[in-house]
Formats: structure tokens, sequence, C-alpha cells
């Protein structure tokens, strides 16, 4: 297991680029259902009659 997570020495650039795609990732993956969330919002605002016209 040692040798695995010492990645044959090259542990110090393997595992920050790891940590540094999963919160690339789910940053991504958060601001696209707060994305989905307000634009559902708008639209269920607009069926209803209430929302502002472009």
């Amino acid at each position: 297991m040692a040798a695995f997570l010492d990645m044959g020495g090259y542990a110090a650039f393997v595992w920050p680029a790891w940590i540094l795609s999963a919160v690339v990732v789910a940053s991504i993956a958060m601001t696209s259902v707060r994305r989905l969330k307000s634009l559902e919002r708008e639209l269920a605002e607009v069926e209803n009659g209430r929302g502002e016209r472009p």
C-alpha cells in the first residue's frame, strides 16, 4: 500500500494533481446545479406570467 501511495517517487506531483482535478470537477458540478435551479425558477415565473419578457 505504501508503494502505491508513493507513486514511484512522484507522489508530490500526482496527489496534488488528483486533488486539484477533484476540486475543479466538484466546483463545475455545483455551479451547474445552481444554474439549473436558477433557470428552473425563472422558467416557472415565465410560465406563470410573472416573468419579464426579453
